[in-house]
């Protein structure tokens, strides 16, 4: 059964098929162009329900301000999407029927990587170019394919900055955790790769499953090899479960850091005081002032009742590469749309969008924040700093 949605339907994550559309006011329904449409599966059920539904709004955003500015080639712009439960195989049966199907235009990837590699295939297979806002294993770009182009940074570049900031800081020893899932473990290659090659020595390089609910005995060793530097790849649920084992085995390195789940909102009201000091590793953050980053913050407070984050971001921001390389080609043509997402550089929402022959992003920053005063402040780079970086303060001194 199909659902058609207006800009003021609020998103019901408990359907299984989304028909999304955004209809411009003033733009009468009989209109004589038949709309643009775009295709995309979002995790709103699973385990990446909470970046999942971040992703669709952010894209449902770009959607209602293009259609609201008038139109893309003349014609208002569509959303057709499915919720693919976090499931690469239901992701890729999905895009399928999507362009088998509901005939859409254009793609953009899903949520996280894992998926991204199942559903690149299925742009490949009907050579339909395909955008990712969030997506960053290295492994989706060494395909060879012609038809995936990445939004985000690539994965093993997310944890640079950090350790070359807490090596000139004196810390010596890192312990690495990561959920072993396609992005996590390629954020995890790079960061051992990085502390190897800065000189510091990696006393402890572990996994867990995506279903690890007990972290008891990894947090033991990061203890017994005196980390003082951890780092987790991982997502909200592991991070907040990292966290809270910390604290049980009050056990305090210098500094903890994590990927995507502290630059959740989520994340701080789970944790609460106990968020104080982690720092986060995120693509996007309202004040790393890019491109209308403020304003898009303060509209999607509006929309949908909460701060945007780097999900939502890297939604709207793929709808925008998207539509610049559509407007650049002047035609829906997909080897006209392609040749511009391969070569054009452009200023997205979440920074510079350039790419290498691959459909890799070579041309974005990452940024650093950390949660202080109960909230996330941007601490790296020093030019967009809102505060200063803070010691991870020992449990038993808060």
């Amino acid at each position: 059964m199909k659902f058609v949605y207006t800009v003021l339907h609020a998103l019901r994550a408990s359907l299984a098929l989304l028909l999304l559309a955004t209809v411009p006011m003033g733009l009468a329904q009989g209109d004589e162009h038949p709309p643009i449409k775009v295709g995309v599966t979002a995790s709103l059920s699973g385990n990446y329900q909470a970046q999942g539904q971040g992703l669709l709004e952010g894209l449902k955003m770009w959607v209602r301000d293009i259609n609201a500015r008038g139109s893309l080639l003349g014609r208002r712009v569509v959303l057709v999407g499915y919720d693919d439960e976090s499931s690469p195989q239901k992701s890729a049966q999905l895009y399928e029927r999507l362009i088998r199907e509901d005939k859409v235009d254009l793609l953009v990837g899903p949520y996280a990587s894992d998926l991204t590699l199942a559903a690149s295939a299925v742009a490949e297979k009907f050579n339909i170019p395909m955008v990712s806002g969030t997506a960053a294993s290295e492994e989706i770009w060494n395909q060879g394919f012609a038809n995936i182009f990445q939004v985000d940074l690539p994965a093993h570049k997310y944890m640079v900055g950090g350790l070359e900031i807490a090596r000139a800081a004196g810390i010596e020893r890192v312990g690495i955790l990561y959920q072993d899932s396609q992005f996590t473990r390629d954020v995890a290659s790079g960061a051992r790769a990085e502390a190897q090659q800065l000189g510091m020595e990696v006393v402890e390089f572990s996994s867990y499953s995506p279903n690890t609910r007990d972290f008891s005995d990894l947090v033991k060793g990061l203890r017994q090899q005196q980390a003082e530097l951890v780092l987790g790849a991982s997502y909200l649920d592991d991070s907040v479960a990292i966290v809270q084992e910390l604290k049980r085995q009050n056990f305090s390195p210098r500094a903890v850091g994590f990927t995507s789940g502290p630059s959740l909102v989520e994340f701080g009201e789970r944790l609460g005081a106990d968020a104080e000091g982690v720092l986060g590793f995120t693509p996007w953050l309202r004040a790393a002032r890019e491109p209308m980053a403020y304003d898009f913050d303060f509209r999607y407070r509006q929309l949908y009742g909460r701060s945007a984050d780097s999900n939502s971001a890297g939604g709207y921001a793929a709808g925008e590469v998207l539509e610049a390389a559509v407007r650049l080609a002047g035609s829906l043509e997909q080897e006209r749309v392609r040749e511009q997402l391969r070569n054009m550089s452009f200023l997205s929402i979440v920074g510079r969008y350039q790419v290498d022959e691959k459909g890799m992003q070579v041309g974005k920053s990452m940024y650093i924040l950390q949660w202080q005063n109960g909230h996330r402040a941007l601490v790296l780079p020093a030019r967009y700093a809102e505060v200063k970086s803070q010691p991870f303060q020992p449990w038993d001194r808060r």
